[in-house]
């Protein structure tokens, strides 16, 4: 009889446990927004796809976290800081969602990151670019995941100075994204013993650079920088070959270049292209067997972007279901305290403003001849450490770090 008593009040307080904590769970489910570019200029290297890479870690996880079910909401923001912030801010007043996924277009992903620390929501941002995401404009609702552009120049313009390629023009996208592209670029050219001999801005989703090419043609500089990303970065590339500048002995460098990129413009158009990116879908098994599933489910190999999805969907939820609720400031601190160990990172760290910090690659987009299959366009140059890569933490002005 006592041991039928003490049985009975073991699986009351196991039931009773089991419904405090999913008490704290708002809503008895935890809801993910992946907010993205589906129709425009960036939507190869995020849209369809992230959308994609969030699903899959869903799936991955079972479709439940801490005993509540998950779920995903999806929307274009069409590149629009307006579009943007009030889709996300529905979202979180009337559809409950707990995390915003995603957010490429840094002039969008800004103020969805102060909107985020203002409700008291998770922004998890893969897609912009801007170092001010955790520099200035820092927070602690906000985790910067996957790239920026102080690591995309970082990695790059070190690279190229060092060996001799020291004169630089840029050709930069007008707005947030290419403007912190330029900044630091430029910062890593002239602290590397470089110079920068001139610059001109384009709109967004440009379709003629003529003009903008010419003149950097006219700069005689070793270097021509695109500071600028997508279909802005394919438009400059193809005119510029129009136009012969590697021909005449320029160096062309596209500061951020996805992997669907080069596969649209194809390997004879972009060989010898150096690019820095945090994935490579051909780096180990581990890259290997992600991106087949990928591959399959979407129709082309996941850019960075979409890697780094997947890997922020699963810490987010492996932060949840270890502390057993979504509430924002309890799952951020989870997520900084918890090692990044998978395909996508090794020992990656969450900073406190906010930077997910993890080894980045130099790649050298391969010849022709070199190339064995439709995506084997990357060979590697250098792995440079994620300390290294990314700006030090006391650099950026973040309010947070003290």
């Amino acid at each position: 009889m006592h041991k039928l008593i003490a049985a009975v009040a073991a699986s009351f307080a196991v039931a009773a446990s089991c419904g405090a904590a999913q008490a704290q769970i708002s809503d008895n489910v935890v809801k993910l927004g992946v907010l993205t570019d589906m129709s425009s200029l960036y939507a190869d290297a995020t849209g369809k796809g992230s959308l994609a890479a969030v699903e899959m870690a869903v799936a991955d996880y079972g479709g439940k976290v801490a005993g509540v079910p998950i779920q995903i909401v999806s929307a274009d923001h069409q590149n629009k800081p307006d579009v943007g912030v009030n889709i996300a801010r529905n979202w979180y007043d009337n559809e409950k969602v707990d995390a915003v996924m995603d957010v490429p277009t840094s002039s969008v992903a800004l103020p969805i990151s102060a909107l985020t620390r203002e409700k008291n929501k998770i922004n998890i941002n893969s897609g912009g670019g801007s170092s001010d995401i955790t520099g200035v404009a820092c927070s602690p609702n906000t985790v910067h995941w996957t790239y920026d552009t102080y690591a995309l120049s970082n990695v790059a313009g070190k690279a190229m100075v060092k060996r001799g390629e020291d004169t630089w023009f840029f050709v930069t996208a007008d707005y947030a994204f290419g403007m912190a592209l330029e900044r630091d670029a430029a910062n890593v050219v002239k602290e590397s013993g470089g110079k920068v001999l001139g610059d001109v801005r384009h709109p967004l989703n440009s379709s003629d650079f003529s003009s903008f090419l010419l003149q950097a043609q006219a700069s005689k500089a070793k270097v021509v920088a695109l500071a600028n990303a997508g279909g802005d970065t394919t438009n400059a590339l193809k005119q510029a070959a129009e136009f012969g500048i590697t021909q005449g002995g320029q160096k062309m460098i596209a500061l951020l270049m996805e992997i669907t990129d080069v596969h649209s413009l194809g390997i004879k158009a972009t060989q010898g292209l150096i690019i820095t990116d945090a994935f490579y879908w051909d780096t180990n098994d581990e890259t290997r067997a992600f991106s087949k599933r990928f591959n399959d489910k979407v129709g082309h190999m996941p850019t960075m972007i979409q890697a780094g999805l997947y890997s922020a969907t699963m810490h987010y939820l492996k932060a949840i279901e270890a502390i057993k609720t979504d509430e924002a400031p309890k799952v951020m601190e989870q997520m900084r305290k918890t090692p990044i160990n998978d395909f996508f990172a090794k020992n990656g760290k969450i900073r406190i403003d906010g930077r997910m910090v993890h080894d980045m690659n130099l790649y050298e987009v391969k010849k022709p001849e070199e190339s064995k299959g439709e995506w084997d366009l990357y060979k590697l140059v250098t792995t440079v450490p994620g300390d290294e890569a990314f700006r030090p933490l006391d650099k950026g002005g973040c309010p947070l770090v003290k």
